[in-house]
């Protein structure tokens, strides 16, 4: 390794030929993502050849504001007609002041690492006809494909432990908080365009003038196979499931990936200068359940052969139909119970179930039932506060009372099993293995900190495990 503004950064040779692949262990990887299917779509082809796609936790099925455009909570990745994707091809050692006018050329993309006041190294990237390249960030500028904004009270938003969206009990933010975490060109995924069509990410994206720019500030080294490699500000986390997703859901290590898609154990805080130890015998492929965070917003990496175990809106609708058919009933009010529209996600509907969930006994809606604080009475012997909690009226226990919202993205499900279980304490429902999957699973949160939490709304989950299966009463008659 190499410091920056060492004499050995100094005194490299003016230009240098780059070995097909910023990284050791395999091909560079172009990065690209089609907004629309049609972009993959080839005069002739029945039907276009999609690469996997990318659901942003903590929106459940959509953006609080609706999808639009380039932003959204959920994004397809189709091969496009023409290959986009780039490969390192020349370095350059040049000074600092002239990086600008190295620079000139709009047509080259290029990624410049400053090591010093005087000097300066810059990667030139020549067209790859083998990947298409598909760029993440929170920039609205047309070169990146997926616009992504911080969640809201999410995995890696505020984080506090009981809020969501309003109205839905968790559903999604306003999408922008106040100042944002995520980078403007966060990181890009590349994809081979011949079977098997594996994907890899790299951290950084490329802006306007088709460049990637690390600062004098930023953590950056050079290889020692002579190569230049750096971490961007808030780093592009990434973890991999441990076996396979859906059969086996169990989580992996989180890891940072490097601009060049090398992988490195944590930093010790999020943006320390000092990157972690480089783990050789992990790569930056993308698999079925990999994680993706931003620092603002974390990405579920789903593959087409793991989506078809998972339920469509269609089965969704279908699994909400059967449990209003039941005719569940509150045990108390004794009125039927009846799950709203999958549509419907800003009004408690008069029907809704709710749920105790420290228990799990489902009832209707009742104002009543709230536990006071124990203790003395307070000063001039007023009554004591109350904590917001409810007292179950089957059991007793006390605990918050929520209502119960089905799962609408079925991306998050690890299979179509029956919506039995709730996540603690939002009370999204779902398939228990989808519920004991996520409830292991701990999402980044700020510059060092992991939380299990609900995918579909961003809480976090609460209790011994995360989640309770639901008991309904069914109909008297």
């Amino acid at each position: 390794m190499v410091l920056e503004g060492s004499s050995e950064a100094l005194c490299p040779p003016p230009s240098l030929e780059l070995r097909p692949s910023c990284n050791k262990s395999q091909p560079s990887p172009p990065l690209g993502s089609g907004s629309q299917p049609h972009d993959g779509v080839f005069p002739g082809d029945k039907e276009p050849v999609k690469y996997g796609e990318l659901i942003v936790l903590g929106h459940n099925g959509s953006l609080a504001n609706g999808d639009k455009g380039r932003r959204r909570s959920r994004l397809a990745l189709y091969k496009r007609p023409k290959a986009n994707g780039v490969k390192p091809d020349v370095i350059h050692n040049v000074s600092t002041p002239l990086v600008s006018k190295a620079l000139s050329n709009k047509s080259q993309h290029s990624i410049s690492y400053t090591l010093s006041r005087s000097h300066s190294v810059i990667v030139e990237y020549t067209h790859d006809t083998n990947t298409d390249m598909f760029q993440i960030g929170r920039s609205t500028e047309s070169m990146i494909d997926f616009v992504v904004t911080d969640t809201a009270g999410g995995s890696g938003g505020s984080g506090s432990g009981g809020q969501g969206a309003a109205g839905e009990g968790g559903g999604g933010g306003s999408g922008q908080s106040a100042q944002s975490t995520i980078s403007r060109y966060a990181c890009r995924i590349m994809c081979e365009r011949s079977a098997p069509y594996t994907a890899r990410i790299y951290a950084a994206g490329f802006d306007s003038s088709k460049n990637i720019f690390l600062g004098e500030r930023a953590a950056k080294w050079r290889t020692s196979d002579g190569l230049m490699d750096g971490l961007t500000t808030n780093g592009v986390l990434v973890m991999h499931p441990a076996g396979e997703f859906v059969s086996e859901p169990a989580p992996g290590v989180w890891r940072e990936i490097s601009v060049c898609g090398n992988v490195f154990a944590l930093r010790e805080t999020r943006s320390a200068q000092q990157r972690g130890k480089l783990v050789e015998n992990e790569s930056n492929t993308l698999q079925d359940g990999s994680l993706i965070d931003l620092c603002g917003a974390t990405l579920l990496w789903r593959t087409p052969a793991g989506l078809r175990r998972t339920p469509t809106l269609k089965q969704l609708e279908s699994l909400r139909q059967e449990l209003n058919a039941a005719r569940p009933q509150c045990p108390v009010g004794f009125n039927t119970l009846a799950f709203p529209s999958l549509a419907q996600r800003e009004i408690v509907d008069k029907k809704q179930p709710w749920v105790y969930v420290n228990c799990g006994h489902v009832h209707g809606y009742h104002n009543w039932g709230y536990r006071k604080e124990k203790g003395p009475a307070g000063p001039g012997g007023t009554a004591p506060a109350s904590t917001g909690e409810r007292e179950c009226p089957m059991c007793r226990r006390v605990g918050p009372y929520v209502p119960l919202w089905l799962g609408c993205e079925g991306g998050l499900y690890l299979d179509a099993g029956p919506p039995t279980h709730a996540f603690c304490p939002c009370g999204h429902v779902c398939s228990e293995k989808t519920v004991v999957g996520w409830s292991q699973i701990p999402l980044p949160h700020g510059t060092h900190a992991f939380h299990a939490a609900c995918p579909f709304c961003g809480t976090w989950l609460t209790g011994e495990q995360g989640h309770i299966k639901l008991i309904f009463q069914g109909p008297v008659d």
